[in-house]
């Protein structure tokens, strides 16, 4: 369960509080709420002195999610409310409105809540604290129509007379997440003519709506005239001037046809299966492999240049080798023998032995080069982390307690394989070297792509390399989207250190 701490608008003493929302002044109550709720939602105000409309609204908020988070409320007015404030390092009235959303998870801070004050953004948002903001929230998202629940889906069918484009989605989608802006757009463009609606189906109420539908991923798009279902919209690379331009003479899609697989075709590579491998490779004493899947794009990409460097290597009669490759979804057993994790996979075999790995090569002069004179590939880059420097590298089992130390952080989410991120590694390392001596300011790196830094990176917002977040005390404070070099990077701290009234050294500036 997760604790979401929450410090709305003032609210009234002389309201009468929902027997759900718990009040809270004591600190030790208050750790303890934290150590025993771990989904909590607790209201911090200023003052005890505004309307009730805001507590009205929390208990209909608590009402929903009973048994999956709880509503607290401390009065930072009060004498022992403010010592409770104070030790926790909250200040609602330095808040616009003398309030503050605060989300902890286990116990400890996880996120601003920074989302709509409404009782259904409230609710999701309790209901999956690290899950992404409901697609309604985006102003840009106005002419969608968002659909709730199949009622509001057989009602939307049976009243409405123009044609209607549904994208059945679920929020963690990635290709979603891809297409709801162009979706938008094309609403936004065609808005009067026809209708664009959104509905997340991923739960499991709606399995048999996506049945009937034969919705079997995310997103699907259907498309109905009059109520009655017409046909499957599955241009996913599609504009919104596309997707107008569809609508205006819709069409069913036309099927693909399957592609051929590269076994059956007049490859001039050596295709191997798992009985034959050994006893080619006898025949063979040098011999390059390609281990791969039919549906790696990498792999689609490389077969051209595998296959007409093969026309010369395999034909030749003076050749230094040959190549051949493996199908390892098919032939998984030679595939697992030389533990293959990923595709494609270049292995070079010497007399039946596994010599080398070879990553980079991918292309037929690099490849024939090769083999006319066999080379040890060139050592693996040494990763950032690996490399000593001031940055704080972190992942999902530290970066809360190691932010809470440090009254400033800067962090950089990033991908080691992102072009962006590369360039923007020396310079952040050398804006780290400038505060190195400073205990109470780190520079720190996580690695979204590692083990679960995806799920700590989605928490943090993030949705593209590098992101980086400033944290006071482990507590979100914003964005940083300036100058990527050393300059910017450095001021970027200054400035946040001067807001928070701490003296950093400024003999860079």
């Amino acid at each position: 369960m997760l604790v979401l701490l929450v410090w709305l608008l003032p609210v009234l003493e002389a309201v009468k509080v929902s027997p759900l929302i718990e009040k809270v002044s004591d600190h030790k109550d208050f750790k303890k709420l934290l150590r025993t709720r771990t989904n909590v939602l607790v209201v911090y105000t200023k003052t005890a002195t505004s309307g009730d409309s805001h507590l009205k609204l929390l208990s209909d908020v608590a009402q929903t999610v009973k048994g999956q988070g709880t509503i607290a409320w401390v009065n930072c007015g009060d004498s022992e409310g403010r010592k409770l404030c104070k030790k926790v390092k909250v200040d609602p009235s330095s808040k616009r409105g003398g309030a503050e959303l605060l989300h902890y998870k286990d116990g400890t801070f996880h996120t601003e809540y920074n989302r709509p004050a409404t009782f259904k953004s409230m609710v999701a948002f309790l209901k999956d604290p690290s899950g992404p903001p409901l697609w309604e929230e985006n102003p840009e998202a106005k002419d969608i129509v968002h659909i709730e629940t199949e009622k509001d889906f057989r009602k939307l069918l049976k009243k409405e007379e123009r044609p209607v484009l549904l994208m059945f989605y679920a929020p963690w989608c990635g290709v979603c997440k891809r297409m709801q802006p162009i979706f938008q757009q094309a609403a936004t463009e065609t808005k009067g003519k026809y209708v664009l609606a959104g509905m997340n189906v991923h739960p499991a109420e709606f399995d048999g709506l996506k049945q009937e539908y034969n919705v079997k991923g995310y997103p699907t798009f259907c498309y109905f005239e009059k109520g009655k279902f017409l046909y499957h919209y599955e241009n996913y690379g599609a504009t919104a001037k596309d997707m107008a331009d569809w609508m205006k003479n819709p069409q069913p899609t036309q099927p693909k046809t399957p592609e051929v697989p590269w076994t059956e075709t007049d490859s001039p590579v050596f295709h191997l299966t798992d009985e034959s491998f050994d006893s080619f490779l006898e025949e063979h004493p040098a011999a390059l492999v390609m281990f791969y899947a039919p549906w790696c794009g990498h792999c689609k990409k490389m077969k051209p240049e595998y296959d007409e460097a093969a026309e010369i290597l395999n034909k030749g009669a003076d050749s230094p080798g040959v190549l051949a490759a493996v199908d390892s979804t098919v032939h998984k057993a030679v595939g697992e023998r030389f533990k293959i994790s990923g595709f494609p996979t270049v292995k070079y075999f010497e007399k039946g032995e596994d010599k080398y790995t070879l990553p980079h090569l991918r292309s037929k002069d690099k490849i024939i080069e090769f083999m006319h004179n066999p080379q040890a590939p060139p050592p693996p880059e040494q990763s950032w982390e690996d490399k000593p420097s001031s940055i704080s590298h972190l992942g999902s089992e530290d970066f809360r307690e190691a932010l809470k130390k440090k009254k400033h952080a800067l962090v950089m989410f990033y991908a080691p394989w992102c072009p962006h991120c590369k360039n923007a590694v020396p310079h952040f390392t050398t804006a780290a070297e400038l505060f190195k001596e400073d205990r109470k300011i780190v520079y720190a790196a996580v690695d979204c792509t590692k083990g679960q830094n995806h799920e700590l990176c989605k928490q943090e917002g993030v949705e593209g390399y590098p992101t980086f977040n400033h944290y006071n005390y482990g507590k979100f404070v914003e964005k940083y989207n300036g100058d990527r070099g050393v300059s910017g990077l450095a001021a970027e701290m200054t400035e946040n250190v001067m807001n928070y009234g701490h003296q950093a050294d400024k003999s860079w500036m």
